[in-house]
């Protein structure tokens, strides 16, 4: 997974850890017995209240723990965050949300917090009842864990909240401001039902920045539409995303001034591309990771729209699988949403290998464009114009394990 980060930005370095490597946080994982044979429960801590921000699900099955973080959110305040893998609790009824309620409520007495200040997060299969008993057991180690200090292991907490990745997803970095270095770190989750309805999948994100709550919202708007917003596996976004962001303040480092927001706010972004990269990359059953550039657009919104319709489309996805440089495919993507321009000003290229240019195929570089597909990721470049309008998006192939996968997913 590594080899698909990112170098870093300007006054940011990275750092092989997750959400605990900024101040004053912690996190513990436990085995519920929702997933059988591995940790399925995960606590996010944080030593003190922390202003709390995030973004949720446009979808209108939202799942019963998106209602309950996102008045959360509301109220500004998150100290905790317990989250459940294996098990949705989405269109569940009032049962549900009674169960997402008893889960905040359990935690919050647990870690002698107020339950206001739990946010609660679930994925895994929908329609399901949540198995209570389990859960609230696995909220008992996870306390336990947290009392004795035992456990209280950032990665194991990565790993417990995935599903069908493959593999965990965890990140951190220092940020150099003008007051001095703040941390961020973060740990997600997704592979499948990967589309940008909203944000994401599930993503949590620390931070031990001074930072007020208009900011943040509005940094964290910024990182998840140019991060989660841009990814997709197979276009069906889920009940249960979410990406929300813990602000506990223990750098003593304050985000105020306009150079410590760009500063802050770019570090965000990067940290969530790296993200956004790593779900696109570990797609169900995918073996590519599919980058598309767009450039020339008249603005950015227009840019991104054609980006991710060319890494949705399916296929685009199993040219990609194929290893097939079949560039018509990702100019009819490209040119079939958004504003028009001129074919005669399209060109792309994949790889380092120039396929299309003014509107013209290029000769003679068929079998250069195969190998340029190759590799790990298949990066492709498409101009449509003069215009200053750029974006990326991220995908992934479309291969025979993502039906096989989906075909078995609850039998």
């Amino acid at each position: 997974m590594q080899q698909f980060i990112e170098q870093e930005i300007a006054g940011m370095t990275w750092r092989p850890s997750n959400v605990t490597f900024p101040k004053g946080f912690k996190a513990c994982a436990a085995a519920a017995g929702l997933i059988a044979g591995r940790a399925d429960m995960a606590l996010i801590w944080s030593a003190k209240p922390a202003v709390f921000s995030g973004l949720f699900t446009t979808n209108a099955a939202e799942a019963a723990p998106v209602t309950l973080t996102r008045k959360v959110a509301e109220g500004g305040l998150c100290q905790a965050i317990v989250v459940n893998a294996g098990n949705a609790n989405a269109v569940t009824g009032a049962a549900g949300m009674q169960d997402a309620i008893t889960m905040q409520d359990q935690m919050g007495r647990g870690l002698h917090i107020s339950p206001s200040l739990v946010a609660v997060a679930s994925t895994g299969v929908i329609g399901v009842p949540l198995p209570m008993t389990l859960v609230q057991a696995g909220m008992e180690h996870l306390v336990q864990d947290w009392e004795e200090e035992r456990e209280c292991d950032g990665i194991k907490a990565s790993e417990a909240i995935l599903t069908t990745d493959r593999e965990p997803k965890a990140l951190a970095c220092e940020v150099e401001l003008p007051g001095g270095t703040v941390r961020i770190g973060m740990i997600a989750k997704g592979s499948g039902m990967i589309h940008p309805q909203m944000a994401t999948m599930l993503a949590f994100f620390t931070t031990d920045a001074d930072i007020s709550k208009p900011v943040l919202d509005s940094l964290m708007r910024q990182a998840v539409l140019r991060s989660f917003l841009r990814v997709s596996v197979d276009g069906d976004p889920s009940t249960n995303d979410m990406a929300v962001i813990m602000a506990n303040g223990l750098s003593g480092v304050k985000v105020e001034m306009d150079s410590a927001r760009e500063q802050f706010g770019a570090a965000l972004v990067h940290l969530a591309r790296q993200g956004a990269r790593m779900i696109a990359h570990d797609g169900e059953g995918a073996t590519r990771l599919l980058t598309v550039r767009v450039r020339g657009a008249a603005s950015e919104a227009d840019a991104a729209l054609k980006a991710r319709t060319a890494v949705r489309s399916n296929l685009v996805k199993s040219a990609v699988y194929g290893q097939d440089p079949n560039w018509g495919r990702v100019v009819a993507a490209v040119g079939s949403v958004g504003l028009p321009f001129s074919l005669s000003r399209v060109s792309l290229t994949m790889g380092t290998v120039q396929v299309l240019k003014d509107g013209l195929p290029v000769a003679g570089v068929e079998d250069q464009a195969h190998e340029a597909m190759a590799g790990d990721e298949v990066v492709m470049d498409v101009t449509v114009g003069s215009g200053h309008g750029a974006a990326e998006a991220w995908g992934c192939d479309l291969t025979e394990q993502y039906v096989e996968i989906n075909a078995h997913y609850r039998t």
